[in-house]
């Protein structure tokens, strides 16, 4: 489970269109080595821009088109987009660091949450991770360096970037022989 801004692209407010769509530098290269390695390919992402009204589902679903082909002209096919429109005053279920979008995948996509990793940049990803007992990864992409510089998180690992995460991965995985 990978969150979106400051994640894969590049944090910049309320990303409203899909041409503010910046791919950050070596996430795709990452993608596509833990493609290699087996995994699954989920992103869970707040959006809450939408209740707020800076834009509708209809651009979002643009926003999400635009990272799919700029993806998918790289190689690299994400196997979901799960998306929570709500405000955190809203109380649901779905906004990270809830688990209803991790378990709504899960049951879509056929795993078990609790094998799966989660890599972000706040807390309210790696809360996710946690409840739901996944390994999880805080970069130092988008706001994870303030909450790095802070040690204010409770991740499994501390990375600078997707790229460093993936590396990790997959020494572990070579470690535990999967």
């Amino acid at each position: 489970m990978l969150d979106r801004d400051g994640t894969i692209i590049e944090e910049c407010g309320y990303l409203s269109g899909p041409e503010q769509v910046k791919i950050l530098p070596g996430a795709v290269a990452a993608l596509r080595r833990l493609k290699e390695m087996g995994f699954g390919v989920v992103v869970i992402t707040n959006q809450s821009g939408v209740s707020r009204g800076y834009f509708d589902e209809v651009r979002l679903a643009q926003i999400h088109d635009r990272l799919r082909q700029m993806l998918d002209a790289e190689g690299v096919r994400l196997d979901g987009i799960y998306v929570c429109p709500h405000r955190q005053e809203d109380g649901c279920t779905c906004r990270k660091p809830e688990i209803g979008l991790i378990q709504k995948a899960a049951e879509e996509l056929n795993f078990d949450p609790a094998r799966s990793i989660v890599i972000g940049d706040k807390w309210s990803d790696i809360e996710m991770g946690r409840r739901v007992g996944a390994m999880t990864f805080l970069v130092g992409t988008g706001y994870g360096a303030q909450l790095q510089a802070k040690e204010a998180t409770m991740a499994d690992y501390q990375v600078d970037d997707l790229a460093t995460a993936a590396e990790i991965i997959a020494h572990v995985e070579r470690r535990e022989g999967r």
